[in-house]
C-alpha cells in the first residue's frame, strides 16, 4: 500500500514551472508529464541498443541502457512508494537518468572525455541536460522536453551538490570545474547547485546503485565471468546462498543465480527503506527546501549495507569491469569513438546532413565543431557507432 505524500516530498502542484511557459496537461501532473516525455523521447529509445557492459550483439539477455533504466524505475518507484515521495517524478529522473550516456558504456565515456578534453571533457549528467533541453527537437514551441525545475534539478544533482554556496565546484567537480553543459544551462536557469537535491532525486540515484549491482552480477554469470559460488567471497553473498542452499537444496546454478539476485535487490531496497525512515525521522524535513538544505543525503545505505554494497562493487570491478575479455572489447570500443571524432573533425560533411552546419548560420570556429561532433557521436547507439565506422574506414573492429 501506497503511504500517504509527505510533507518533505515534491508537490506537483508547486512545481517552480518550466522554461518555455505551456498550458498545464488536462489529466496528467506536471511531473507525470516530464515522465512521458522521457519515455517518448527519441534518446530513450536508443538506449536499447547501448551498452550497460556487454556490447548489444554478444547476446539478446544482457542488460542494455534501456533495460537497466527500466529496472532502476521498479526499483526507485518501490521506494518512493514506501517513503511516501511523488512516483512520477521518481520515474522521471530513474528512466533519464542515463540519456547522456555516449555508446559503449564507459569505454565511449573515457573516449569522448579525451576528444572533448580542451573543452572541459565530457560529462554524462551534462549531456543528459542537453539532451532533455536542446538535442531533442520533437516540439514546435521548444527544444529539447521543456521538463519542470525539479526534473532537471534531479537530473544534475541526484549525486549532490555541484557547488558550494559561494559556487566554487564542488565535489568530483572540485578538480576540474563544472562541466560547460551544465553551468551554461544554470545561468539561463538557476538550479541550485550548492544545494541538495528533492528526495526523489536521491531515490533514483540509489536505486540506480541497487541495480546495477544485482544485475551486473545477473549479467556476468550468463556471460561465465564468475559463478555463484565464486560470490561467497562476499559475507553477505555466502549467507544468502547458504539459505538459498537449505531452502532449495537441488536448485540448478541458473535458478541459484536468479534467486540470488532476487534476494540480494530485496535485501537492499529495505536497508535503504529503514536507514532513510531513520534519518528522516531524525531530521524532520517539514518542506522539500529542507530536504535541499538538510547538508547530507537522506536517502542512504545503512552502514552495513553500505560495506557490503561496496564490496560487490570491488568484485564485479575485478572479476567483470577489468575481466581481459570485457577490457579487450571495450579498448576496440574507445578506438572506433576516437577514429569518428577524427574523421568528422577533418572531413565535417562526412556528418549526416541534418548534422551540417547550415548556409547563412556563419564561420563555424573549430570549437563549436568540436561540440557538435561529440553532440552528435554521444547520441549515437552501439550499433550506429559501428555501422558509421564501417562506412567511413576499410577495417572495424568486431567487438567479440
Amino acid at each position: 500500500m501506497a503511504a500517504p505524500r509527505m510533507v518533505y516530498a515534491c508537490d506537483p502542484d508547486r512545481s517552480r514551472g518550466r522554461l518555455a511557459d505551456e498550458p498545464p496537461a488536462k489529466s496528467r501532473s506536471p511531473f507525470r508529464r516530464d515522465c512521458d516525455r522521457v519515455i517518448h523521447s527519441t534518446a530513450f529509445r536508443r538506449l536499447k541498443y547501448k551498452t550497460q557492459v556487454f556490447v548489444f550483439h554478444e547476446g539478446d539477455h544482457y542488460r542494455t541502457r534501456l533495460t537497466h533504466s527500466l529496472e532502476v524505475a521498479q526499483i526507485a518507484r518501490a521506494l518512493a512508494r514506501r517513503l511516501g515521495l511523488d512516483e512520477d517524478l521518481t520515474e522521471t529522473l530513474a528512466l533519464a537518468h542515463d540519456l547522456g550516456h555516449p555508446p559503449f558504456g564507459h569505454a565511449g565515456e573515457r573516449a569522448l572525455d579525451s576528444c572533448l578534453q580542451a573543452l572541459g571533457g565530457f560529462d554524462h549528467n551534462a549531456q543528459a541536460l542537453r539532451v532533455v533541453t536542446s538535442l531533442e527537437h520533437r516540439y514546435p514551441g521548444f527544444d529539447g522536453l521543456n521538463l519542470t525545475w525539479e526534473s532537471l534539478e534531479g537530473i544534475v544533482k541526484h549525486n549532490g551538490p555541484l557547488t558550494d554556496r559561494c559556487g566554487k565546484p564542488a565535489g568530483r567537480y572540485r578538480d576540474h570545474g563544472l562541466p560547460l553543459g551544465i553551468s551554461e544551462f544554470d545561468r539561463t536557469w538557476d538550479l541550485e547547485l550548492w544545494s541538495y537535491a528533492s528526495l526523489e532525486a536521491q531515490v533514483a540515484a540509489i536505486s540506480d546503485d541497487i541495480a546495477y549491482d544485482a544485475h551486473d552480477i545477473d549479467d556476468g554469470l550468463r556471460a561465465g565471468l564468475f559463478t555463484v559460488d565464486d560470490l561467497k567471497v562476499m559475507p553477505l553473498i555466502s549467507g544468502m546462498i547458504a539459505d538459498i542452499a537449505q531452502r532449495y537444496p537441488d536448485l540448478d546454478d541458473d535458478r541459484r543465480g536468479a534467486e540470488l539476485v532476487r534476494e540480494l535487490i530485496s535485501y537492499l531496497i529495505e536497508a535503504v527503506f529503514s536507514e532513510s525512515r531513520r534519518r528522516l525521522e531524525a531530521a524532520r524535513p517539514k518542506s522539500v527546501e529542507d530536504v535541499r538544505t538538510h547538508g547530507s543525503v537522506l536517502i542512504a545505505f545503512p552502514p552495513e549495507a553500505e560495506e557490503a554494497e561496496e564490496m560487490i562493487k570491488i568484485f564485479l570491478k575485478e572479476r567483470m569491469y577489468r575481466h581481459p575479455r570485457v577490457m579487450r572489447v571495450m579498448d576496440e570500443a574507445e578506438s572506433i569513438l576516437f577514429d569518428l571524432f577524427a574523421r568528422y573533425q577533418r572531413s565535417p560533411h562526412d556528418l549526416p546532413p541534418e548534422w551540417l552546419r547550415r548556409d547563412g548560420e556563419g564561420a563555424e570556429s573549430e570549437t563549436e565543431r568540436a561540440r557538435r561532433i561529440g553532440n552528435f557521436i554521444a547520441g549515437m547507439t552501439d550499433r550506429f557507432a559501428l555501422t558509421e565506422h564501417q562506412r567511413l574506414f576499410v577495417s572495424t573492429p568486431d567487438l567479440r
